[in-house]
């Protein structure tokens, strides 16, 4: 009797594992579309342009969530002119991940040579020229459903042809939330009160233009390093500014990290519109250990950081080879360490 029930056991036995089999593979399988259902729901809602605005030192979105971007800013316009274009932006959307752009456009004529290539002149001599180089990234980044910031590319104040620039790029963008407007890439030698003055006269033009309530980023003294100045005297005509700190990991180290915790500790909002892992001549060896330290920095306080720069230049700071095409998309063979890096770093 133990022989012949023994074979019904297995039976009942079995029967009772594939029920419990099916029953927890139908479980996964649901678990798993939900799951896949949700990250793609997560995906999609993940990056949505909008109003952004400034509250205490965060930088928030229009329904008041902080925003923390990552970005890319394309080299001086002067001199990688090739690069501006609206395939590129699409290109570095859509390949690298990259949500906000940094379209530096130079103020200044620059008169040397790069790769054989003849400097172009600055807006101050061709400003039609430059207009059309931003304009081509700008709708760009629109089309993209990407932030852009608008970058007076200098190191000296000329506030006379800042003010034509920001009117005409305020009259063309008014009321578009994906542009940001930089007033002044990165003074040098001016004062704070000079530059105060400066980005005053500056916002005024263009609020007068944008109603909307624009993000406005400014620098201050000292390549964007005596981040201490506007910290004691800041811009108080205009609320949604933020000032732009700029650092390379292998010549700034903690003493500027502390200086500007200090400018946020007092309620200065900062925005990192530059910065590279080189020293600031924007050549020699990638400096990853700082770098490192610099970006866990940057993220543990939230801040919005762009990365210098998307060119073609013998050095290291630029992202690609001369070889690169100028609409992309780039081979990982034209792509440099740091373009690699940058690459990683946007997604």
């Amino acid at each position: 009797m133990a022989y012949k029930g023994f074979p019904k056991a297995m039976w009942i036995a079995g029967a009772v594992l594939l029920a419990i089999m099916v029953a927890e593979a139908i479980f996964v399988i649901s678990k798993g579309i939900e799951k896949t259902a949700t990250v793609a729901d997560e995906t999609a809602a993940e990056f949505v342009v909008g109003p952004l605005h400034v509250e205490g030192t965060t930088l928030l979105d229009a329904n008041g969530q902080p925003v923390v971007m990552r970005g890319i800013s394309i080299g001086w316009h002067n001199l990688w002119p090739r690069f501006y274009n609206s395939q590129a932006v699409v290109n570095l959307h859509d390949g690298w991940g990259c949500n906000l752009f940094r379209a530096a456009i130079g103020a200044d004529d620059l008169g040397e040579l790069l790769n054989g290539t003849t400097y172009h002149p600055g807006y101050i001599s061709d400003p039609q020229g430059a207009l059309e180089k931003l304009y081509a990234v700008v709708d760009g980044a629109i089309a993209c459903g990407a932030y852009v910031i608008v970058d007076w590319h200098s190191h000296v104040l000329h506030l006379e042809e800042a003010t034509e620039f920001f009117t005409a790029v305020a009259n063309r963008y008014k009321g578009v939330p994906n542009v940001i407007y930089e007033l002044f890439n990165e003074p040098v030698g001016d004062s704070w009160a000079d530059l105060k003055a400066y980005a005053e006269s500056l916002i005024a033009t263009i609020t007068s233009i944008d109603k909307s309530h624009p993000l406005i980023l400014m620098g201050c003294p000292r390549w964007d390093q005596a981040i201490e100045l506007p910290a004691a005297d800041p811009i108080t005509s205009y609320d949604n500014v933020m000032y732009t700190m700029h650092f390379y990991a292998g010549t700034h180290k903690k003493w500027l990290r502390d200086a500007t915790d200090s400018a946020m500790a007092a309620g200065l909002p900062v925005f990192i519109s530059e910065c590279a892992a080189m020293e600031a001549s924007g050549d020699g060896p990638l400096d990853m250990e700082s770098w490192k330290e610099w970006s866990d920095w940057a993220a543990a306080r939230g801040l919005n950081i762009v990365l210098w720069s998307f060119s073609d230049k013998d050095e290291s700071c630029s992202m690609l080879t001369p070889e690169a095409t100028s609409e992309g998309p780039w081979p990982d063979e034209v792509i440099k360490p740091w373009g690699a890096i940058a690459r990683d770093f946007v997604k």
